[in-house]
């Protein structure tokens, strides 16, 4: 069905909805185009069922471990005051033992 203007279809509105719950489409035009189409609610889809990917995904052990860079552009390693000593490096205190 084909509703020439957006008035018209505002004045037929519970015809056109008990013509949509039978199946039929509905064409709302505005100055001879077409800007709406109402067509019945479709309510089909399925219910989620947890465990859908299990076995599917894997997850490594260092998911949650940042590159040690980023650990510190993000404040996340605390330098003791040895460390943020100029020149500190644990390969130095390795060679003084």
């Amino acid at each position: 069905m084909i509703v020439d203007t957006i008035t018209e279809a505002k004045a037929q509105l519970s015809a056109l909805i008990s013509a949509v719950e039978q199946g039929e489409e509905v064409i709302i035009k505005r100055a001879g185009k077409p800007v709406a189409v109402l067509k019945k609610y479709d309510q089909s889809h399925q219910e989620r069922k947890p465990g859908a990917f299990t076995g599917k995904i894997q997850i490594l052990d260092d998911f949650n471990q940042l590159p040690h860079d980023l650990e510190e552009a993000f404040g996340m390693i605390i330098e003791t005051a040895a460390e943020s000593a100029v020149g500190y490096s644990p390969d130095n205190e390795k060679d003084e033992q």
